[in-house]
């Protein structure tokens, strides 16, 4: 009998991460293409639809069988209509993504939200799998989170849940993207670190810089660090007010600060909790590797009887290296 897979698609703003996944959760191959998102949505839609038909046939080429597929996309994702309701990195207005790679791949397909597929794919192979009640936060350019309970995501109404960057923890603070001043996403995503340090310094660097800066005691660094934590504490305290979670898992670029980030956070949130009941907090295990995993979990709901998450398999070649990695 031939061996199923799925086929996973993870669309960033400038990349494309994609793989053939089995129903074990094995990783069999992989790719990367650009976006090109500078060419407009329907550009963009199609290069999509190349790479998932192109998994496809590689699949079949390789006797494996395609199945069904996982779109994960960054914006506001109506996973129930399979639309694409706003993604300003793709140039997508209420786009009809599944409908139109149903179409290419004569598959059944599944359209998700990046931030969510990623989360799912920490709890359920990652570096939350075997707890029922846990949050994601991945923290890069922007602030984003997912909260996934029993191995399910909650996306809200609208498919908008999760936006733990736009909770206001400093009034009066920075203006952010969306508008509001103050959001967590102004004060302590990696872009906002670079900026907070260039703004005092006088001399321009990254975050990772920054971390590098504050491990080796240079004092506006340290300051902008722990200005950092504090408000990153805050976002999450009220993020423990809110889901309760048994484990906070951090991700993203800020994330690969390791320790020098988490035992400080955890430290910090320690020191504002009243009546909730303190998470654990970690670091990512699955890396980049997370929202095309997620997706193929996205995927293989619609193959299952049982929801994949039901009875956790490691995934055989990314989690496995992610926690020999942690481990080290």
């Amino acid at each position: 009998m031939s061996t199923q897979v799925v086929i996973a698609v993870d669309v960033g703003g400038t990349g494309i991460k994609s793989a053939l996944v089995t129903r074990d959760h094995e990783v069999v191959h992989t790719e990367r293409h650009a976006t090109g998102a500078e060419r407009g949505a329907d550009a963009v839609a199609e290069t999509i639809l190349a790479v998932a038909t192109g998994l496809a046939e590689k699949a079949r080429a390789d006797g494996l069988v395609p199945t069904a597929a996982g779109i994960a996309v960054p914006g506001v994702i109506d996973e129930h209509a399979g639309v694409v309701r706003y993604a300003a990195n793709l140039d997508m207005h209420d786009y009809p993504l599944r409908e139109l790679a149903e179409a290419a791949l004569g598959l059944p397909v599944r359209l998700g939200h990046d931030v969510r597929a990623g989360g799912l794919a920490e709890a359920t192979l990652g570096a939350g799998r075997g707890l029922d009640h846990v949050l994601f936060m991945p923290i890069g350019t922007g602030i984003a989170a997912a909260h996934i309970v029993s191995g399910r995501v909650l996306a809200g109404a609208h498919g908008a849940a999760g936006e733990i960057g736009h909770i206001v923890v400093r009034p009066g603070g920075p203006r952010c993207s969306c508008g509001q001043i103050g959001c967590l996403e102004a004060v302590a995503s990696a872009s906002a670190v670079g900026r907070r340090y260039s703004a005092l310094a006088g001399t321009t660097r990254n975050a990772r810089e920054v971390a590098e800066l504050a491990q080796a005691g240079d004092p506006i660094a340290a300051q902008v660090w722990a200005e950092t934590v504090d408000a990153l504490a805050d976002g999450l305290l009220t993020g423990q007010a809110l889901f309760d979670s048994e484990l906070i898992v951090v991700g993203g670029g800020l994330a690969e600060a390791g320790e020098q980030l988490l035992a400080p956070l955890r430290e910090a949130l320690r020191g504002k909790l009243t009546f909730h009941r303190e998470p654990g907090i970690v670091k990512a295990l699955l890396g980049d590797e997370a929202g095309c995993l997620g997706a193929a979990l996205l995927a293989l709901t619609l193959v299952e009887v049982d929801h994949p998450t039901d009875t956790p398999k490691p995934v055989k070649k990314a989690a496995t290296r992610a926690r020999k990695k942690a481990a080290a």
